[in-house]
């Protein structure tokens, strides 16, 4: 499932299609919304907030949410599009642009004074102007149980991170996903580091040192990676199982709890 930093860059590519141009196009290829239009509005923003993507006018507020596939690109008018056109769930077109989302898993429309709604349960965002790591930190020792590999992907708790950002800032704070949150160690240098990867990874790159790399040595040490799924006991061979859920970790420097 696609992480915050490519629901950022997404936005940013939007924001430079889109913004301060007049919609001339609106096509929403989901049922519920497919009266809806928005011709003749001018697109005022595109944010994110975590995993959340928002193209707003002065009376509209898109939502969409990649989910596992979903992905946006933008076009000049009349190019052709490099994805099948049976897959496009919502198209917005301006005189010299049209944006395309494809196999979105959400697509809504609200009335601008109720976007918050969407947001309002979820964590600070870890790349949003508003970052808050103690924010963070209070949230992720509500449950002081839960594993820390699990409440790093629970959006409640900061907003952002998904698989691949879980192992990797378990694996930079040498902490074992499988640890409590309660024995995880410095909470606040936690999420710290969790904000400066996704960052780097927006921004600029960032080169996984832990995430799919099972079986290869681990750049500190040399022992093997180990990829486990945690907190579930489906089949080593179900793919889409060990590629949603499962977590890549060193043994020796992440010892067990």
């Amino acid at each position: 499932m696609p992480e915050g930093d490519t629901v950022y860059r997404a936005a940013a590519r939007l924001r430079t299609a889109l913004a301060g141009k007049i919609l001339t196009r609106s096509d929403f290829r989901v049922p519920r919304y497919a009266t809806v239009d928005l011709r003749g509005q001018r697109v005022e923003s595109v944010g994110s907030y975590g995993k959340h993507l928002f193209v707003r006018t002065p009376t509209a507020s898109i939502h969409t949410h990649l989910k596992m596939e979903g992905l946006w690109r933008t076009y000049r008018c009349g190019q052709r599009w490099t994805q099948p056109r049976a897959t496009a769930r919502l198209v917005l077109g301006t005189e010299d642009v049209e944006a395309v989302g494809f196999s979105l898993g959400k697509v809504e429309v609200f009335p601008l004074a109720d976007e918050h709604t969407v947001i309002d349960h979820l964590g600070p965002d870890l790349l949003g102007p508003n970052w808050d790591p103690a924010e963070a930190v209070r949230r992720l020792e509500r449950y002081p149980e839960q594993t820390i590999g699990v409440a790093l992907l629970d959006q409640r708790n900061l907003a952002g991170i998904g698989n691949i950002y879980r192992s990797e800032v378990c694996y930079l704070r040498k902490v074992h996903p499988a640890t409590p949150v309660r024995a995880a160690g410095d909470l606040l240098a936690l999420v710290n580091e969790a904000q400066r990867i996704l960052s780097k990874a927006a921004h600029d790159r960032y080169v996984p040192l832990a995430y799919m790399r099972h079986n290869w040595g681990c750049r500190r040490c040399g022992t093997r990676i180990v990829r486990r799924v945690l907190g579930d006991t489906g089949p080593e061979n179900d793919r889409i199982t060990q590629r949603e859920r499962g977590v890549w970790f060193c043994p020796r420097c992440q010892p067990e709890p």
